[in-house]
């Protein structure tokens, strides 16, 4: 949960990928007792539903001066995480360059060498859609997808006949071992009628010795507060929100649902590994293993849990929690183990004289899951911005700006230039939504002009920029961070080169700390003029500037 008080804004670059908690004017500037006792999941269920209907007919005449619907009502920030720091490790690179900066993140996570001509930047909706398909089709081995939800439009209909196209094929003999995997979230993938289970449910039920459909559920949606909070509110509770897209071994790491925005007019960022089997067996792994501690889907569109697992929200929460943990963190910590392993025999050898290999690429797969108890990502992202010093830029993306305290203290303390680029309010996926939902966009502006109002006051205008992306009948979802990434152009394009210079540092986050599974990569880079481009919007856009003539101080 993200907070915020009054003029200081308690933002995260862990962007949010949903609709979040509600909170009034009032309470924003409430005292933290205050406003931890009022959050409470079973009140702010209730609290959400009551203003809906209060303001709804009010909202509908005018917009409201009382309901600012900050999307991520907080509770006080926790005690501050520990920070990885490795004896000899400053961040500061020596003559084995880019490997001896992020030693440090190597000892602490999977650390993967792939070659940089494997790695490419998708770069539109459509591209991603038929990029996808195209890998399904094909596929003779695996299909792992994991995601929020799949829509329920033609296009997701295209997509699931994929699957069935393929599971076909592989019926006839061309490739029998074939398994498709899909790891979706409980709430989300069951909202309506018509909903995710049941646009696959026809596969399970005809390839059901070759088809898994996970329903991860969060051990927090239990009990009252799981009769009384409606759905679509149910989600804000937390939801499974990792974005991989696996075929063989072929991935596809993403921001982007499977529903149709996301293959049209939704913006988002699409970093594809080609070839990199390693990479793929982790990612099929790690998805696989909160799989395990999901609900399962059975063909009469019940769901049960595998046996021996806890119960998310029937069995103790703490136990399902350790549980959990134990599950996912022993793929992390056996890929660790291996990894550094394989690491340490490629040194030997190339101490021995022997010609190193194309591997020029580095891949850290960070792993988010707090209600989990795991929080890899938070402790690696705070190493990363902390070590970004004076005379680094670090560009900073999300389609929703809402930082948390130790990312703000580390934006407006004394260190690196900033580059954020969010969502205007045109291109906000709840912009023009009826009722509540209208007021998200107007939320976020809020909590931007705070920041950028605290950025005035220290007189760090020339240090922290501030951008909104804005494209006509398009919506912008794309969340990123680095120490070089695109430069954004005022009123231009934003792009990235294919070949950049050497010693970077890409990736993309998305998740609300309290609330989400993430998993994002974090790629390196050791030489030059290879063809991983990172983090990558190729848009013609328009981008705003926070400035005197904009939205300024």
């Amino acid at each position: 949960m993200l907070c915020m008080r009054s003029a200081h804004v308690l933002v995260s670059f862990q962007f949010a990928d949903k609709v979040g908690l509600i909170e009034t004017a009032v309470m924003m500037a409430a005292p933290m007792s205050w406003r931890r006792l009022v959050y409470t999941p079973t009140l702010t269920g209730v609290f959400t539903r009551i203003l809906d209907r209060l303001f709804r007919t009010r909202d509908r005449r005018r917009g409201s001066s009382v309901l600012l619907l900050a999307p991520l009502l907080a509770e006080a920030d926790p005690s501050p995480l520990p920070v990885f720091r490795s004896p000899g490790s400053t961040g500061v690179q020596d003559t084995d360059g880019l490997r001896a900066r992020f030693r440090w993140m190597a000892e602490h996570v999977p650390a993967f060498r792939v070659p940089g001509t494997h790695i490419h930047i998708l770069t539109s909706p459509d591209q991603f859609y038929h990029t996808m398909k195209a890998r399904i089709k094909t596929a003779k081995r695996r299909v792992v997808m994991a995601s929020l939800y799949l829509g329920t439009g033609p296009l997701e209909q295209e997509l699931v006949d994929c699957m069935q196209e393929a599971l076909e094929r592989s019926q006839e003999g061309d490739n029998p071992d074939l398994q498709v995997s899909i790891l979706l979230d409980y709430t989300r993938g069951s909202r309506g009628k018509t909903n995710s289970r049941t646009m696959l449910l026809p596969l399970l039920q005809q390839y059901s010795s070759q088809m898994r459909v996970s329903l991860y559920h969060t051990p927090d949606l239990r009990g009252l507060l799981r009769l009384l909070v409606p759905q679509r509110f149910n989600e804000t509770i937390g939801v499974q929100h990792i974005k991989a897209y696996l075929f063989d071994d072929d991935l596809i790491i993403s921001g982007a649902n499977l529903s149709d925005s996301y293959f049209t007019n939704r913006q988002d960022r699409y970093v594809l590994l080609e070839n990199c089997g390693e990479v793929a067996d982790f990612f099929s792994d790690l998805v696989g293993a909160v799989g395990d501690v999901s609900l399962q889907l059975q063909t009469d569109n019940s769901v049960s849990m595998m046996y021996g697992m806890v119960h998310p929200y029937r069995g103790n929460r703490d136990d399902f929690s350790a549980s959990a943990r134990q599950h996912i963190m022993e793929v992390v910590n056996t890929a660790h183990a291996r990894q550094h392993i394989a690491e340490s025999e490629r040194l030997v050898r190339e101490s021995d004289g022997e010609e190193g290999g194309k591997e020029d690429t580095w891949v850290f797969p960070l792993v988010q899951m707090k209600p989990l108890g795991i929080q890899v990502d938070e402790q690696v992202t705070q190493r990363l911005l902390t070590d970004a010093g004076p005379g680094a830029t670090v560009f900073l993306t999300s389609g929703y700006f809402n930082l948390t305290r130790a990312y703000m203290s580390l934006v407006l303390g004394v260190g690196a230039d900033y580059r954020i680029l969010t969502a205007s309010p045109e291109v906000n996926g709840f912009f023009g939504a009826k009722g509540i939902a209208g007021e998200i966009p107007a939320a976020y502006i809020h909590i931007a002009r705070q920041f950028y109002s605290k950025v005035c006051q220290l007189g760090q205008q020339e240090r922290v920029h501030l951008h909104e992306y804005h494209r006509a009948q398009w919506t912008f979802h794309a969340k990123g961070a680095g120490d070089v990434v695109p430069e954004v152009y005022r009123g231009v394009q934003l792009y990235v080169p294919a070949a950049r210079p050497p010693r970077q540092t890409v990736g993309q986050t998305a998740y609300s700390p309290h609330q989400e599974l993430l998993l994002r990569p974090c790629l390196t880079r050791e030489v030059a003029n290879t063809h991983l481009a990172g983090f990558s919007l190729v848009l013609r856009l328009k981008v705003r500037w926070w400035g005197p003539s904009y939205r300024s101080c």
